[in-house]
């Protein structure tokens, strides 16, 4: 396989009748992994070549199985899928990428589409949502729900700001960081995470600090926790 580029077997990619395109998931959880195969699987058209829990095995298999397509969670066990789709647009530009997430689309479809992922989809739409948006970006589209490709449209057109949450003003980095806080890890815990300096981990955090407007640790802490329970209760980084 070449480093550069992904020949295109897929349906959506035009391959001869009968030909299935190839399916890679990237999720840390299991049964949610597995449940999706199992409906893709079940698809004409579509197959699951790969089923991978990290970012680090999803870089070392996807060589291997060569797939059409690759879907990503963006709460990875070893680091951040919105990182994974760097890598991997890094060293296969032309390899579509849906990112599949429970994650608030408003905070996470722009970073997912700027990482270089072609579509973005939380995890609570209907099966044939999901299925729609593999085709898409097999297709060479972009797939994001009505409500985000109106946002996205609103803001090209007009030249709006990204909106009213301040957590976009965090950096992908940043925001990471940030929802490891929330999570309940300490500054040590993230640096080791992350393969960060503590160093670098605490600029991070005043950073964050001042973007949101934060003066204490304390403030910083609570802030992360409420937005983490509220966002997607019971789940972790």
């Amino acid at each position: 396989m070449s480093n550069t580029s992904t020949p295109k077997r897929g349906a959506g990619a035009g391959a001869g009748a009968g030909t299935k395109a190839r399916v890679m998931l990237v999720d840390d959880h299991p049964i949610v992994r597995q449940g999706l195969a199992n409906l893709i699987d079940a698809e004409s058209d579509l197959v699951v070549c790969a089923q991978v829990e990290s970012a680090d095995e999803a870089m070392r298999v996807l060589p291997d199985e060569k797939p059409d397509v690759v879907v990503v969670d963006i709460s990875l066990g070893d680091r951040s899928g919105l990182e994974l789709v760097k890598d991997i647009r890094a060293r296969w530009p032309d390899m579509p990428m849906l990112v599949l997430s429970m994650h608030d689309e408003l905070l996470y479809a722009e970073r997912a589409l700027r990482a270089g992922a072609k579509g973005y989809i939380m995890k609570q739409e209907a099966t044939e949502k999901v299925m729609e948006g593999i085709r898409k970006v097999l297709d060479g589209e972009l797939y994001v729900s009505e409500r985000m490709a109106a946002r996205l449209m609103d803001q090209a057109v007009n030249a709006k700001p990204a909106g009213t949450n301040p957590l976009t003003r965090l950096s992908d980095r940043e925001l990471e960081v940030f929802t490891m806080i929330g999570h309940g890890l300490g500054t040590r815990e993230i640096a080791n995470k992350l393969i960060l300096s503590i160093k670098t981990v605490e600029a991070h955090r005043e950073h964050i600090k001042e973007k949101l407007n934060l003066r204490s640790g304390t403030e910083l802490m609570r802030y992360a926790v409420q937005y983490t329970l509220q966002e997607a209760p019971g789940t972790k980084t």
